[in-house]
């Protein structure tokens, strides 16, 4: 693929379906179709996964790859000569995402190697529900109904409650009450076609206000990170509707990024399907069908959402 270009093929579900494979690994359930991954554990827990190098090639001059040590090492190199680096383990795993400008200095936006020596087992962790004592509605605000000062001030909003450790972005994205700490906000204003996650160019604008305030947010902090989430209605089957959820929030960071320049390698998208209905019904459901967009800087820094960004070359805070 030509640096710059969109990868193109099926923009709907039903094209994917025949090209599903399905294999047991070590007791799970490892699902592959293009560009996903999608795994059930035998608890019946079901995530999936996705390569969002894809996402940084828009408007790049080149890119250059290559693997060293079992880490896999992207360059993205803009055309104004800044360059994103993703580097990759040997499963697939983001380990770190740099940005370097074009005088060499580096900022490191997500350090997913560092693994805290209280952390226990796999990604996922639990945790207590947070403690809110702010207004529910400013705690998950609908951006429909928020003015452009409300989204500004959530992005950059504390954690609800105490934040004991730094975390992975693996255990941030599998552990749902760990990213309850954060404030959040709620676009189910997208109507997206059934089974498909573009995102039509009459409802692009209803972006705008995240993406004028995710713009603030990183000009204040070039080392901010938002997870964008995917959330589906109950309607249809698990795997559809984790796959469906995931490419949908990949689209609307996608978009962010090609239609209001909020930085790619500041956004992270994760689909999560039917699993956080905010209502319980099994039928079709608006309020279900919504993109969530979250700030987890600090949930990746340790709490230390409020501390200045660091000189251009220094590693997040241990």
């Amino acid at each position: 693929m030509a640096p710059g270009t969109q990868a193109t093929g099926p923009q709907r579900l039903d094209d994917f379906r025949g090209q599903r494979r399905e294999v047991q690994q070590g007791g799970r359930t490892v699902i592959t179709e293009p560009g996903r991954i999608i795994v059930r554990d035998p608890g019946g827990q079901a995530y999936v996964r996705h390569n969002e190098v894809e996402r940084f090639r828009y408007g790049a001059r080149d890119i250059q790859t290559r693997t060293v040590g079992g880490e896999t090492r992207t360059v993205v190199i803009r055309p104004d000569g800044t360059q994103v680096i993703t580097v990759m383990g040997r499963d697939g795993q983001l380990l770190r995402r740099i940005r370097r400008d074009e005088r060499g200095r580096e900022i490191i936006i997500i350090d997913n190697s560092y693994r805290d020596p209280r952390a226990v087992g796999g990604f996922f962790v639990a945790l207590p529900p947070p403690t809110v004592r702010i207004p529910y509605n400013r705690y998950i605000v609908d951006a429909q109904e928020a003015e452009p000062e409300v989204i500004y001030d959530t992005l950059m909003a504390p954690p609800v409650d105490r934040i004991e450790r730094r975390y992975t972005l693996d255990e941030i994205r599998y552990s749902p009450t760990v990213r309850q700490r954060m404030p959040s906000i709620d676009v189910n204003t997208i109507n997206f076609e059934t089974g498909s996650w573009e995102i039509p160019p009459d409802q692009a604008a209803k972006l705008q206000v995240i993406a004028d305030g995710l713009n603030r947010a990183i000009q204040q902090n070039p080392r901010a990170v938002f997870l964008i989430e995917g959330h589906t209605d109950a309607v249809g089957n698990d795997v559809d509707n984790l796959s469906l959820s995931d490419r949908r929030a990949e689209s609307a960071a996608t978009l962010l990024t090609q239609h209001f320049n909020v930085p790619a390698e500041n956004l992270t998208s994760q689909g999560y399907g039917e699993q956080y209905l905010k209502e319980q019904t099994d039928g079709p459901s608006p309020i279900n069908r919504r993109v969530t967009i979250r700030n987890i800087t600090p949930l990746l820094n340790g709490g230390q959402a409020s501390l200045p960004p660091p000189p251009p070359g220094t590693a997040p805070p241990r």
